[in-house]
């Protein structure tokens, strides 16, 4: 068997995946460099035609298998991007292909894998539950089984990102990288050091699936007894185990990132750069905050945008209301005539803009002495939000802040 994860390797991979990869040129990111005091550079895999880095590993991944293991059939599991790479690659070999995905995907991503001729097969919670279904399969019907990242093959296909990185911007100090079940990560540190043995790679993982953090630091692969995390495309239990070893020893450090954070980063990615970036994509944007470096290079690889507009709205309403672009109070006002006109004066004195109001005559026994008024209103931020509270307050008002549901 061939040794992969070899220079020569890779070279031979980058010039495979030219044939099914878009250019994605770094992207300088002003609002990150300026937020970080560093110099940020972002690596939109999310623009590739699939949506997401994974094409180069399927791709390379087939190239390198025979003819007849290719013609019996090709099956693989997934969260959605690995699907979809695999599907594409399939395609373009013109052989069958049979995608395992968690019940849970997202609908976008399970769309555009049939629409590249795959057949798909929802089963599981999980990718792990997912995973040991598309094995059984393989078995019985003898297809070809391509793991999404402990593939050494694949692993290097996904490292091909690290050779485009370092023909734009020879002098990087750090790569961030995401981490699922490890494969980018693999492909990424190995080929980085290889380039260049002083840069810093940095894996992240999100904070309710990090199965590669806890690896590390038993020394051996370790399974995670739950995940839970909405970055679906690295909700993984157990890391690669042909992988690890690399994992040990190329990458510096692994950074985990709550939830919260990503909602926040996928505004950050929308309002500055107009990017749609999934959540798994994202996790390399959040984790710049947590650096503690100065005037670095710093590539953040954003792995994948397929997220389904459903996701999205949600996402969005979160992110505002955990910067306090939305809020809701609640204050207790009598019920008379013209109460609801002089609260609503208030707040527009203040220019902060209602968008919903609920009225509950029935708090007390004593209708005229108070009823509830939640009021949910935008504003500008957290020093806004603050203004128009105390304005309330400075009114006679007592607001207490309540959850936002928009």
């Amino acid at each position: 068997m061939e040794k992969m994860l070899t220079l020569e390797k890779f070279e031979e991979a980058s010039e495979v995946v030219r044939k099914v990869t878009l250019e994605t040129k770094l992207v300088y990111s002003d609002f990150l460099s300026k937020q970080s005091g560093n110099r940020v550079y972002l690596k939109p895999e999310n623009m590739q035609f699939t949506g997401a880095y994974k094409v180069r590993g399927a791709y390379y991944k087939m190239s390198t298998l025979t003819e007849e293991e290719r013609q019996r059939g090709i099956i693989t599991a997934s969260a959605g991007n690995h699907a979809q790479g695999v599907a594409y690659a399939a395609q373009c070999y013109g052989v069958k292909a049979v995608i395992v995905m968690p019940t849970n995907t997202p609908f976008i991503k399970v769309n555009r894998t049939k629409s590249y001729g795959a057949e798909v097969i929802l089963h599981g919670e999980v990718y792990d539950e997912a995973c040991a279904y598309a094995y059984q399969l393989a078995e019985e019907h003898g297809y070809t089984f391509v793991h999404p990242f402990d593939d050494l093959a694949v692993a290097t296909g996904q490292g091909t990102i690290a050779m485009e990185i370092f023909k734009e911007l020879p002098l990087v100090d750090v790569i961030l990288v995401p981490i699922g079940g490890g494969g980018l990560a693999t492909g990424v540190s190995t080929l980085a050091k290889l380039l260049n043995p002083k840069i810093k790679v940095i894996g992240v993982e999100p904070a309710g699936a990090n199965c590669m953090q806890e690896s590390i630091k038993a020394g051996e692969v370790t399974t995670l007894p739950s995940v839970s995390t909405i970055a679906d495309g690295t909700a993984v239990k157990t890391p690669g185990t042909k992988i690890f070893p690399y994992i040990q020893e190329n990458l510096d450090e692994i950074i985990t990132v709550e939830d919260e954070e990503l909602v926040v980063s996928f505004l950050d990615m929308v309002e500055n750069h107009k990017m749609v970036v999934e959540n798994s994509g994202l996790l390399t944007v959040a984790a710049i905050k947590q650096l503690d470096m100065k005037d670095k290079r710093i590539v953040s690889i954003l792995s994948g945008g397929n997220m389904d507009v459903i996701t999205m709205s949600s996402v969005v309403q979160k992110g505002l209301i955990f910067r306090d672009r939305i809020f809701t109070v609640s204050v207790l006002l009598p019920d008379k005539p013209g109460e609801l006109s002089r609260v609503s004066g208030v707040i527009a004195a203040e220019s902060g803009n209602v968008i919903k109001l609920e009225h509950n005559q029935f708090v007390s026994t004593n209708r005229s002495a108070a009823v509830e008024l939640r009021i949910t209103m935008e504003a500008f931020g957290t020093e806004h939000k603050n203004q128009i509270i105390k304005a309330l307050e400075d009114n006679g008002y007592r607001p207490k802040l309540t959850a936002t549901n928009i």
